[in-house]
This record gives structure tokens, sequence and C-alpha cells, in this order.
């Protein structure tokens, strides 16, 4: 894995208050608290889409209404655990084995992805962030984890192009962050 080979561009849904505070250095990009949900796609992090600042601002303006803003971000994605690699996917998969019998042997069932279109990950977290935690007992740590995901319904009959594709990053170490921009929308 080549630690610092891709620089990307994010775009993080926020309150125009946290862009503002972030933008005027009022609050250090150190500081950015990362995203626990038990829903969360790719698990624990700090979330941005790639290259997708209209996205990002779709999802604000849901979550914030008048409030809603996007800051752009400069991401060096480090290790990455990036889920379009066949690698990455075969370590979920073990992870997944590993976590059902442990979930059996506590008297719990499995989480579930629910909701609409399945968009509570509740699964998908679990297992995402058990993998990553047996791989930092292993002592290799990741700094992003990067995973497309088709989302929406088909652009045309026949295809399987989906009209909300996109790529999402969760950066699990802030130093990832190189510096952060207010996008032109």
């Amino acid at each position: 894995m080549e630690k610092f080979a891709r620089i990307v561009v994010g775009y993080h849904g926020c309150t125009r208050t946290f862009a503002d505070g972030l933008l005027l250095g009022k609050i250090p990009i150190a500081e950015w608290s990362k995203s626990q949900n038990a829903y969360d796609w790719l698990g624990e992090g700090i979330y941005f889409w790639e290259h997708s600042p209209g996205r990002a601002l779709r999802w604000a303006t849901e979550q914030f209404h008048r409030r809603a803003a996007v800051i752009g971000t400069v991401i060096q994605l480090g290790v990455c655990f990036d889920l379009l690699d066949e690698d990455m996917t075969s370590l979920l998969a073990a992870s997944y084995q590993e976590l059902e019998p442990y979930f059996g042997a506590a008297g719990k069932a499995l989480p579930v992805n629910k909701g609409k279109d399945k968009k509570l990950r509740e699964l998908d977290c679990a297992v995402i962030n058990h993998c990553l935690n047996r791989m930092a007992q292993r002592r290799i740590p990741f700094d992003t984890v990067r995973g497309a995901f088709l989302e929406g319904p088909p652009v045309f009959p026949g295809t399987t192009i989906s009209a909300e594709t996109h790529i999402q990053i969760a950066v699990l170490n802030v130093d990832c962050i190189l510096g952060v921009f207010r996008p032109n929308l």
C-alpha cells in the first residue's frame, strides 16, 4: 500500500456555523469530530463526497435546511481501506465471518441494513469497524476508508447506472485533511 499516493478533493455537508468556523480558523481541522453513528456507511469517520459538491449540498440541505453549507477539502488518502480494491473487500468478508459467531455467542442478532433503500447501514458499519479494529491490532492502521455506492433509480430503462451513484470517503486520521476551502456552488 502506498501511504501517500492519492490526493482527492472531498466535500462535506454541514451547518454554515461549522463551515465558517473552519474557514476562519476558529475551529481547527484537528478538532473536526468523527461521525460515530451505528448506521454510517463506511464506519466511524469524517464523511466526504469525492468530487461532488452538489451532492454534499443536497445532503446538508436535507439535514440543516437554511443553515446548510458545504466545505471543500483537499484529502491525502494515506493508507486507504479502499472498497474498490478486491484485497480490501476480501478482508471485509473475513471480518463478517469472525463477527457473526461473536454476536451469536453474546445472544445478539447481527445488525442489519435497513430503512428506505437500506440507507441505514448498521451491518456494514459494524463489519467495517470490526475489520479496521482488527487491522489496527495487527499494527496496520488505515487513514481513510473509500467506497462507491450505487444509489437512486436507474437513469434510463435497462441500465445499471444509478442516478445518485457516488464515492464516499470517511477520514479516520484528521491529519489527512490538508486544507479546507469554500466551494463555488
